[in-house]
């Protein structure tokens, strides 16, 4: 029989239990429903609303079953609905009546909003920690390459010579980005619903502020209506996910494009590469693919919460059941993701000579042709024009800039005198642009501190 079945005189069809029934997915809630069984036990002692033998009964059960799931000696029912039915379920067939007192000033509303909290706060430390993982191969990669001269693009189309270490710093700061994020939603998810009931509050003596302290949270809610429905956190935590995975994957596509013969600039690590059923001499970076193609699943995930939520009246509904499969599914697909990509990343190698040839191609110097021209007292937009002119001719010609004699050179301007050479020479074009933020050396290495610091200040 079920928990709640005194209002019934007929039990549910078998196909309403298989509809209704949340357990195939929300068992992974287990830890923190009895976590949170536990300290509900403890204060409901404390306070004398249950006797102490009871409640130290309920504890030290509740631990047993804890103990005997994790060593997967218990096996749950559909029928009993869900996680917190189940173990409540399993608690009243050890102990008998004493179990029945658990549910004492407790209801399902408030206690599932409670495991997605404490659920979703042991992700996001999981995720944050994952994402200083891979700062730390990021940047342990870009101070290696400060001197690594690669085309910046725009367009995906060569545009200004950069240096890799710079390139992969602009990553860095997106993660940066996502972890000061997670830290944000961190805050709104640590917040304790214990004691709402199904929506007004309790009549018994709770010590809210107790199951707060016992359960780690920062503070209790104060709107018991809002604290049962609220999946805010939920939604901040999927769109946290989604920009994670979006920007995994603008670096995933990327390497797939860097990968490529044409490009030749990285070379993946066999571990995270595939060949071809029929074509013997592929090597497909399927691991970055692959990545690039889940940022869909989460994207998903995120809609799905939002549109789950966005007609639900006050106060608990039950389709805030559908919140668990798109979290699990959202936090599952990061942490899996991050793994990959953070190896991957780290085993993969640089062709510096190609990513420095590459550099030298594509006109990649001609803003500081125009802009040397506009230290001679040229306009810039004069400059402008001038470097354009003569782009052209070295296209038509078929060389590069540094190619030009002077002569050649003056033809387009007299104001061109031979220091024109050291001037648009990669290693200059790179190495003048100092200012913070910039692509130079001095610049870069100022940027990998900054950025360690913030690492510091956004981690959980």
């Amino acid at each position: 029989m079920k928990l709640w079945a005194g209002r019934f005189k007929k039990e549910t069809d078998s196909l309403m239990d298989d509809f209704h029934s949340s357990i195939s997915f929300d068992y992974k809630l287990y830890k923190e429903d009895i976590e949170g069984s536990i300290a509900h036990a403890t204060m409901l002692g404390k306070q004398g609303i249950i006797d102490m033998p009871s409640s130290q009964l309920l504890v030290k059960t509740l631990k047993e079953i804890m103990h005997d799931i994790e060593q997967e000696k218990v096996e749950f029912s559909v029928s009993a609905e869900d996680i917190h039915m189940n173990v409540e379920s399993i608690l009243i067939e050890r102990i008998g009546d004493t179990g029945k007192k658990l549910h004492t000033g407790r209801s399902r509303n408030d206690q599932v909003a409670l495991d997605m909290r404490m659920h979703t706060k042991k992700q996001i430390e999981e995720i944050s920690a994952s994402l200083s993982t891979l700062i730390d191969v990021l940047i342990a990669k870009a101070e290696k390459n400060t001197d690594t001269i690669m085309p910046g693009f725009t367009h995906l189309q060569k545009a200004q010579p950069i240096t890799l270490a710079h390139h992969i710093m602009a990553y860095v700061y997106m993660f940066l980005r996502d972890m000061d994020r997670l830290k944000d939603c961190y805050k709104r998810t640590d917040v304790m619903p214990l004691g709402s009931g199904a929506l007004a509050g309790i009549t018994y003596n709770l010590d809210r502020e107790y199951v707060k302290e016992l359960l780690g949270f920062s503070e209790i809610s104060h709107n018991s209506l809002d604290a049962v429905c609220d999946r805010d956190f939920c939604v901040e935590f999927a769109n946290a996910a989604s920009l994670i995975m979006m920007h995994l994957s603008r670096f995933c596509e990327e390497i797939v494009i860097w990968n490529n013969d044409e490009f030749g600039y990285v070379e993946i690590d066999d571990g995270f590469a595939t060949g071809s059923s029929i074509m013997p001499q592929k090597k497909n970076p399927d691991a970055a693919e692959l990545i690039r193609g889940k940022t869909g699943r989460v994207y998903g995930d995120l809609m799905g919460l939002l549109t789950m939520m966005k007609s639900l009246p006050l106060s608990y509904d039950k389709d805030l059941q559908e919140d668990k499969e798109a979290m699990f599914d959202a936090e599952d697909t990061v942490k899996g993701c991050l793994a990959v990509f953070t190896k991957m990343f780290d085993t993969m190698t640089f062709n510096n000579e190609k990513l420095y040839k590459s550099a030298q191609r594509g006109y990649t110097n001609a803003t500081d042709v125009a802009d040397y021209l506009v230290r001679k007292g040229v306009a810039f937009r004069d400059a402008h024009e001038i470097v354009g002119k003569l782009v052209y001719y070295c296209i038509g010609k078929g060389v590069a800039l540094l190619d030009l004699t002077l002569e050649d050179l003056q033809e387009f301007s007299p104001k061109i005198e031979n220091d024109i050479y050291d001037a648009i020479s990669l290693e200059t074009c790179v190495n003048v642009r100092k200012l913070p933020g910039g692509p130079a050396k001095t610049a870069v290495l100022d940027s990998i501190e900054i950025a360690k610091q913030k690492q510091q200040k956004y981690s959980i």
